[in-house]
């Protein structure tokens, strides 16, 4: 058997198991940190008192975070694996000689984490707008003297992209008008439920009668995809990439279709808050230096976060990369405040919330000054976090021409395999040229990104559509832009395959290759614990 085929058998062979695995398994784990030469005692809550009050009193601090929903990789596995954390949290006054008990727990949407919280088995999660709005109602309805708070963003969207629509890649299926009379399934709860809901009304679809809805985590959802159990899956970020990514599903609605605000962000229990604020501020200290790191060393970070999280590095980058899908902001400004009041008044319009709640209300849930206080400790600027996360595109020189790169959403790039750097160029068709080279060289690229020319979006290079006018080549996220587009300027509508005869000398198609020898190591190592127990 030839080494790709065997490689292909034992992934084909182990996929299901490691899937099914994934979608019931809690990630969970917890770690001790102490002041130096204090001994552990027993969990309690350290007050303020005399230096020295609390030595050998234990403080809990408990996370909850989706490991997979790449929306949260800054503010949970790169605080935890990186121990950002630890590094920041306080030793002095109240806290001299106290120990820190570091819970992490890690799950597939947000309400198990909000049920935690509830519970006080958590004190931090993060999670997002349509679990955030539930969460923080609940606390409202269900737990007296106590609130959840909203206290930063981890990365959104201005429009809804990242939420999508998916079918089986064979599928005839093309909108969602299609999909009456067919079941859809979707982690209930989530942005996606909140976003399907929406968009199946504004297609003429109702949800209750047109639909059979049925609650899945996304693990589960892929997999009864690729079995042909369900016609579609909606989803939050990264699946919406992800499953078209692998190979075995295709988007038919995009949430930026819906040109409504989405993101992932941090709520913190009241009570956990008002007793340890000095906590909450060195988390979000350990968050902001998260962001700084991945947008100093992305594709270092995104290949870390593979490893952590069991999503390709590749679609991580697409995510929260230069002139990525969700910029990395961790401020709740007026379009995080938008993502959260809409989120509210859709539930109400769905009728998913039972008691009366005014959208405006959210406004009094949240509270930006812990995190300005951690920019301050950190000796950050609150506008300059603001603008640089705004403003993080693509830059550098054209790896062909060694031009300069000035219009990122012209821009494309391609992640050659085994290299550990994305290469950018200023146009599609040096991109493109470039890939001759790729083959002749014998190498393959493991992905080809392009970017859509009105919003800037980063696009997998095989899914978008396209616009040549002369030279230049326009890429689209959507169709309908890009038939807009094409009438207005003159030009014509085109392929990737069309494009790749156009400016590629090379007789073969392009070389694409996910498989890495690393990539076959990591999931060998997930599979085979299984296997064994």
């Amino acid at each position: 058997m030839k080494p790709n085929n065997f490689i292909c058998t034992w992934l084909k062979r182990f996929s299901v198991v490691c899937v099914l695995t994934l979608s019931t398994t809690l990630v969970a784990c917890s770690t001790e940190t102490a002041t130096p030469g204090e001994e552990s005692g027993e969990t309690a809550s350290a007050e303020a008192g005399p230096t020295g009050s609390n030595s050998g009193k234990t403080i809990r601090i408990s996370i909850g975070t989706q490991d997979q929903v790449i929306n949260t990789a800054v503010g949970g596995a790169t605080v935890r694996e990186l121990g950002l954390l630890e590094k920041y949290l306080p030793t002095t006054g109240k806290y001299e000689g106290v120990k820190y008990k570091i819970e992490w727990s890690s799950y597939t949407s947000g309400p198990p984490i909000t049920n935690k919280m509830l519970a006080d088995q958590i004190d931090i999660g993060l999670m997002g707008d349509f679990p955030a709005v539930i969460n923080l109602i609940k606390f409202q309805e269900e737990v007296e003297g106590v609130e959840s708070t909203f206290i930063g963003t981890l990365a959104y969207s201005p429009n809804g992209a990242g939420n999508a629509v998916v079918v089986p890649k064979d599928s005839d299926v093309e909108s969602l008008a299609d999909l009456k009379g067919s079941s859809v399934s979707v982690p209930f709860g989530s942005a996606a439920h909140g976003m399907v809901l929406k968009a199946l009304k504004d297609a003429g679809l109702d949800p209750e009668k047109d639909v059979k809805l049925i609650s899945q985590a996304p693990e589960v959802g892929g997999t009864s995809l690729r079995t042909g159990q369900i016609d579609a899956h909606a989803d939050f970020v990264p699946f919406g990439e992800l499953f078209p990514f692998r190979g075995f599903a295709k988007k038919i609605f995009d949430g930026a279709q819906t040109n409504v605000p989405t993101l992932h962000g941090i709520v913190v229990r009241s009570d956990f808050s008002e007793e340890h604020p000095e906590i909450v501020e060195a988390y979000l200290q350990a968050v902001l230096e998260a962001n700084q790191m991945f947008r100093e060393k992305p594709e270092e970070i995104s290949a870390q976060i593979e490893e952590w999280s069991g999503i390709e590095k590749e679609v991580v980058y697409m995510f929260l990369g230069p002139s990525g899908l969700q910029p990395i902001n961790p401020s709740i400004g007026e379009v995080q405040l938008s993502a959260l009041k809409n989120s509210i008044a859709t539930l109400i319009t769905l009728g998913k919330i039972e008691s009366p709640v005014d959208p405006e209300d959210v406004t009094g849930w949240v509270d930006e000054g812990f995190l300005k206080n951690a920019m301050e400790k950190s000796g950050l600027n609150y506008d300059e976090v603001i603008a640089e996360g705004e403003s993080y595109v693509i830059t550098g020189k054209d790896a062909l021409t060694d031009e300069e790169i000035t219009d990122p959403k012209m821009a494309a790039q391609l992640w050659i395999q085994e290299e550990p750097a994305v290469t950018s160029f200023a146009s599609i068709p040096n991109m493109v040229k470039q890939l001759n080279t790729l083959q002749e060289e014998g190498k393959a690229a493991d992905v080809i990104f392009v970017h859509d020319r009105n919003k800037g979006w980063k696009l997998f290079a095989e899914n978008s559509y396209y616009v040549t006018n002369g030279d230049e080549v326009s890429a689209f996220l959507l169709a309908d832009d890009a038939k807009a587009f094409a009438a207005e300027s003159g030009g014509q509508m085109t392929s990737f395959k069309d494009l790749l005869q156009t400016y590629a000398s090379a007789s073969q198609p392009v070389r694409m290759s996910r498989l890495t020898r690393d990539r076959l190591l990591l999931a060998l190592e997930r599979v085979l614990p299984m296997l064994a127990g």
